[in-house]
């Protein structure tokens, strides 16, 4: 029996503007249809998994719970208080799983080109997870990455290998090096082991990682689709990731190399790297015109991108941002948003678009005491009722229909139907249709920050 374990936390900030704090990469569409989670969970359909259990922090809940329920692999959702690396995360998965089933841990913004080769590299790791091993995944280098861990190979055992010893990320020179001698394979950061022996290997090495888990878990609550951790006890809880805490001490450890198209889409240039390109090398997403322009990842939501002339560059244009950068200084976005978080800037964090459990707002326009969203709200979905101190709203029904409560009256309302709210008056929004709900809403007030929002009762347990 297997169960997943997928590993959803984590900000993207590398592949900022796109990704954000409140919408990171692993919940965006980077290369298809699907989510980087939605591709990650039906990359297992080629495996005999039972089930799987998402390991996420409090912001992204509703993200993993709605993308998973589209493609009906809902599973269980634990919840992090607060992140605490890797090795804590797959300590809780381990704890809550019922019987003791080889957990394959995978992260959740991985992109595989070659999902039989995937499957196959898992199908004979399993014999050795079963014996007792605790499994990685090296991936078969094609470059001198300087980006990547690495691990080199040592005694061959039924397929695989013993982990000689794990490399950190090394200078150019060094991974031509390890490229050229074949011994060694990228950390991938993927796993396969029983349930038991991770925890044991756990309370051996880091038994204070491992007794705040399970002190953790002790009194779990479920809430909805999640499972909520103590918080209090999780927050004491080291940080660590596994390689430290367990893979690098253990004896078990194993490498099954991989060689499956493999990409963490560390950076805009990774993700470049394997993207489809036309004749001149550019990648190009949206509506963009590019001239005597080569070796290029354009992007853009919306309005009309022109190139002219340029070489290896980056462009990115989403709603509230334009970035654009040289290929090879990509690593340095880190630093823009670091800058922007330190002046209070919100755009480090979110989106012009941000999502929310019951659909999404887009905040079209702003001034001296007014703002402008376009609010979409789910079939059946339903907003909390709140009320506001500083701030009066007028909501107009673009499509859909609104069943609204304003103070002591509940209507509903038709395209083109409105109603004005004034500060202080409880109020709520849900759609009763079968279709989703757009509607304009212009505030104005004083103060128009989202933390002036007093909720009274929240059918997704929000504070």
């Amino acid at each position: 029996m297997i169960k997943a374990v997928v590993l959803a936390g984590g900000s993207g900030s590398r592949l900022w503007p796109l990704s954000r704090a409140a919408h990171p990469k692993q919940f965006l569409a980077l290369n298809g249809e699907d989510t980087m989670l939605q591709s990650t969970m039906k990359r297992l359909e080629g495996l005999n998994i039972e089930s799987s259990v998402t390991i996420c922090n409090e912001e992204h809940r509703f993200f993993v719970a709605e993308q998973l329920r589209k493609i009906n692999k809902l599973g269980s959702i634990i919840l992090e208080p607060t992140g605490r690396n890797t090795a804590p995360a797959i300590a809780l998965a381990a704890i809550a799983v019922e019987g003791d089933p080889l957990l394959l841990v995978l992260a959740a913004d991985h992109v595989i080109r070659d999902e039989s080769a995937f499957t196959q590299a898992v199908t004979e790791a399993i014999p050795l997870a079963e014996a007792g091993k605790l499994v990685t995944f090296g991936i078969v280098p094609n470059e001198p990455h300087t980006g990547y861990g690495y691990i080199k190979k040592g005694q061959e055992i039924k397929g695989g290998f013993v982990v000689d010893r794990f490399v950190e990320k090394p200078s150019s020179d060094v991974a031509q090096e390890y490229l050229d001698s074949g011994g060694y394979l990228w950390n991938s950061g993927m796993f396969l082991f029983r349930a038991s022996r991770y925890l044991e290997e756990l309370k051996k090495y880091r038994s204070d990682i491992f007794d705040a888990c399970e002190a953790s878990m002790v009194d779990a609550e479920s809430d909805l689709d999640f499972i909520r951790v103590n918080k209090d006890r999780f927050i004491a809880c080291p940080t660590d990731s596994v390689d430290y805490a367990v893979m690098e001490k253990t004896a078990d450890a194993v490498v099954m190399p991989m060689d499956a198209g493999w990409s963490d889409i560390g950076s805009w240039s990774s993700l470049w790297d394997i993207s489809e390109k036309d004749g001149d090398g550019n990648s190009i997403h949206g509506d963009a015109i590019l001239h005597n322009t080569h070796n290029s990842y354009v992007k853009t939501e919306g309005k009309l991108i022109a190139a002219i002339g340029v070489n290896d560059l980056v462009i990115i244009s989403t709603k509230d941002v334009l970035m654009v950068a040289h290929k090879d200084s990509v690593q340095d976005v880190k630093i823009i948003t670091t800058k922007l978080k330190a002046d209070s800037r919100s755009e480090w964090e979110l989106n012009r678009e941000v999502f929310r459990p019951w659909g999404k707002y887009d905040a079209i326009d702003s001034g001296e005491r007014y703002q402008v969203k376009r609010i979409t709200v789910r079939p059946g979905a339903k907003l909390s009722v709140q009320m506001h101190h500083h701030r009066s709203e007028h909501w107009v029904v673009v499509c859909g229909t609104a069943r609204v409560t304003n103070g002591e009256s509940t209507f509903l309302l038709a395209e083109n139907e409105s109603t004005y709210i004034q500060a202080g008056v409880v109020h709520a929004l849900e759609n009763p249709g079968k279709v989703d709900l757009e509607l304009i809403e212009v505030q104005s007030g004083s103060y128009l920050g989202e933390d002036d929002i007093v909720r009274i009762n929240d059918i997704y347990g929000r504070s």
